[in-house]
């Protein structure tokens, strides 16, 4: 079957792309097959990913690869197999582009809707491979095409410009905000107010969160982390006391950083015993250290979280339209991702740039 439209989108061709030099050109996405969708592309969110898959910070790029992984628009084309989308109606792609599941003989990670943590295959919602051997594509464009199973319809009550950046940057720490029970009776700490770390501070109050502290090196952003629900606020660079003042305080840590160069046994230090802390910035200038003594004399816990699953991002979405849950988004013209990409990586978005197609 052929379609009236064509793929098209901003193309990464090099590492030099990251410098607003992306091109836009047609592409050819994943051969159909009846599992797909076809998502007409209203929003896109612009992630740290995109960032990071760019330049090849996280190891080499499968150029040309155009990014993007935060998408909501309206599905116009539904694969027979599929049984909960239509034609028309308002759709979500995150991170996660195709696992097992659906396949003959799903892992035990899929057949409990953790599939993003897959045994047997993980192709990204761009720069990866589909098990039919296909690049993946992602939302700097007109259209995308995903297997179903990866795409959520959107609560009637989120704007899709908010929508969108919750499909990657808002699960990523809901997830673990969630799996580690950031809840009423907990103190939670949010490492790191940025894209994602003031989805945190939103998502720590919306689950009912006793206290939430935002954690940042500069004071800058105290006023708008308070503004966001932070019960308070601390500045590791500027305020001398703050471990001392801050020590065994929390009961879960997310930390939203990626650089090796974080304090990370300081952070570690802020949690009370048996506490928890979740890594879900991924640094691309090394490995993450820490002595063993720290935990050891702490009785405290030390993990990661990869986004969230498709049933995780439905629950996300359902509590964000419950509790009003609204992210600081700038919307961008689809024409300008150049220049949004620039902005984003100079640190200009204050907290999530999407980008928005015209027609």
């Amino acid at each position: 079957m052929s379609t009236d439209y064509k793929f098209e989108g901003w193309m990464g061709l090099d590492a030099s792309s990251i410098e607003g030099k992306m091109q836009w050109k047609e592409f050819e996405p994943k051969a159909w097959e009846e599992t797909d969708v076809d998502i007409k592309i209203t929003h896109s969110g612009i992630c740290g990913s995109d960032l990071h898959t760019l330049r090849s910070g996280w190891g080499p790029t499968m150029y040309p690869c155009c990014v993007g992984h935060e998408i909501v628009g309206e599905a116009v084309r539904v694969g027979s197999e599929v049984k909960h989308i239509k034609v028309g109606d308002r759709v979500g792609v995150g991170a996660q582009g195709e696992s097992c599941t659906g396949r003959k003989g799903p892992c035990a990670e899929c057949a409990a809707s953790n599939e993003p943590y897959c045994t047997k295959h993980f192709a990204g919602t761009y720069n990866g491979v589909f098990m039919n051997g296909d690049k993946s594509y992602g939302g700097y464009a007109l259209y995308n095409r995903s297997p179903a199973h990866f795409a959520v319809k959107i609560p009637d009550a989120i704007p899709s410009a908010h929508a969108a950046p919750m499909m990657c940057g808002g699960v990523t720490v809901y997830s673990p905000l969630k799996h580690y029970g950031a809840g009423p009776g907990k103190t939670v700490g949010i490492i790191g107010i940025g894209g994602l770390g003031h989805f945190g501070v939103l998502f720590a109050k919306a689950l009912g969160a006793d206290r939430v502290v935002a954690i940042s090196r500069k004071a800058d952003k105290r006023a708008d982390a308070l503004k966001l629900g932070a019960d308070e606020y601390v500045a590791t660079a500027e305020d001398t006391e703050w471990m001392a003042n801050n020590k065994r305080s929390l009961d879960l840590i997310v930390c939203t950083v990626s650089s090796s160069k974080m304090p990370i046994n300081d952070y570690v230090g802020l949690l009370k015993v048996d506490g928890t802390m979740i890594q879900v910035g991924a640094p691309e200038d090394g490995a993450l250290t820490i002595p063993a003594f720290t935990l050891i004399a702490n009785r405290v816990k030390l993990g990661g979280s990869l986004i969230g699953s498709p049933d995780t991002i439905r629950e996300m979405l359902e509590l964000a339209a419950a509790k009003g849950v609204k992210p600081w988004v700038e919307e961008r013209p689809m024409k300008e991702a150049n220049k949004a990409i620039v902005d984003m990586e100079a640190g200009d978005a204050r907290y999530r740039y999407v980008l928005v197609n015209e027609q």
